[in-house]
């Protein structure tokens, strides 16, 4: 005798749409779930269900129009390389929140932590558009543990540290190490930045562009990566004096306004593959910092403008931060001056308390005093 199957049956986009169970628990249940759904404005097609991982990785991909290349480009990879091969030929339907950490598991035996984590991001993104898209009801990318990430210890680079960059550097791009670390400028910015983006007269330098890549790696220009990123900033004088013996040794006037400042072999825009492969590592080899990459010349302007006390509002739109919370949260690095500056603070405060009425007369043996109740011999 065939064990009983249960029919759901119900109106999505005008049409009857019926799916069948095996038992009247996940029949009632499905009931359940489609009558929320309508009652919310909204019901979930099955045929939508039925679509595999790689056709809605398609449909994903070309929901954005206004992706980056460079994130396209990493997308694919993620998806040629670790989720189709694993998961693509399978319907959205069959994919529970088990397979996704099964999935992780088997990455994460082979992949670094930070690999699993873009990867999975992929796989999330392109689920959560399911979703939005109403083809299931809910994404199986839930309640998944991620393998554990050390955050690397980034070195601080301390100005001693950028003028050895600056000196080791070829002279043509030594000023593009130092834009870096006074302005925090992203690489791509400073790639990017032509003649007719700065005002030497009225000390002003303007981001408009930047270097990105496109899908298959390519260097592309297009606008910074928010609104925040536009902006127009002060220089330094003596960030003045170096772009403008720079300018004058490149024989670039005002003229050649649409020229790049820093141009690649050519005269075009470098790929950041190959300046870093011909111009950054050979120099940071060469002053003793190998491993500094430039985004940590970004770091350090952003720690200097917090070590000089520049509010956080001015440094985050210096920065072309959206949200000026990602200066400090993000970017500014504890340094071994700032936690002195910090103990010194403090212990100016508590001196009186402490029985120490004059900070100078201070004793490195804590004279007077006992310690863990210990009496200091001296």
């Amino acid at each position: 005798m065939c064990a009983p199957k249960y029919d759901v049956r119900y109106i999505v986009n005008g049409r009857l749409a019926s799916e069948t169970f095996d038992n009247k628990r996940e029949a009632e249940a499905r009931v359940t779930e489609v009558e929320s759904a309508q009652d919310r404005g909204y019901a979930v097609d099955p045929a939508g269900g039925r679509i595999t991982v790689d056709e809605l990785a398609e449909k994903w991909l070309a929901s954005d129009p206004g992706k980056r290349g460079s994130t396209v480009g990493r997308d694919r990879s993620a998806l040629r390389a670790h989720i189709s091969p694993a998961i693509g030929s399978r319907q959205l339907c069959t994919i529970r929140q088990n397979d996704v950490q099964q999935l992780v598991n088997g990455w994460a035996e082979k992949l670094a932590p930070r690999t699993v984590d873009r990867t999975y991001g992929t796989l999330r993104a392109a689920f959560a558009y399911a979703v939005a898209a109403e083809l299931i009801g809910r994404s199986p990318c839930h309640d998944v543990n991620l393998p554990k990430a050390v955050k690397p210890v980034r070195r601080v680079v301390d100005p001693d540290d950028v003028a050895k960059l600056a000196n080791a550097m070829d002279g043509r791009y030594a000023p593009m190490v130092w834009i870096g670390a006074l302005l925090g400028l992203r690489w791509g910015e400073v790639a990017a930045l032509r003649i007719g983006d700065l005002d030497l007269l009225a000390r002003t330098l303007t981001v408009t562009e930047t270097v990105t890549r496109d899908e298959h790696g390519r260097p592309n220009l297009g606008p910074p990566k928010s609104e925040a990123g536009n902006r127009t900033m002060s220089l330094p004088q003596a960030l003045v004096g170096i772009l403008a013996e720079h300018l004058a040794y490149m024989c670039l006037t005002a003229a050649d306004a649409d020229s790049f400042v820093f141009p690649a072999p050519g005269g075009t825009v470098w790929s950041y593959a190959n300046y870093r492969r011909r111009m950054w590592q050979p120099a940071a080899s060469k002053a003793g910092l190998a491993g500094v990459g430039f985004h940590d010349l970004r770091r350090t302007a952003t720690t200097q403008l917090v070590l000089a006390n520049v509010d956080m509002k001015t440094a985050g739109t210096r920065l072309g931060h959206s949200d000026p919370r990602l200066t400090l949260a993000v970017y500014a690095q504890a340094t071994s001056e700032a936690d002195r500056a910090a103990a010194d603070t403090v212990g100016s405060r508590f001196a009186t308390a402490m029985g120490f009425g004059d900070l100078d007369r201070i004793s490195t043996k804590a004279s007077r005093h006992q310690s863990a109740g210990v009496t200091d011999p001296g």
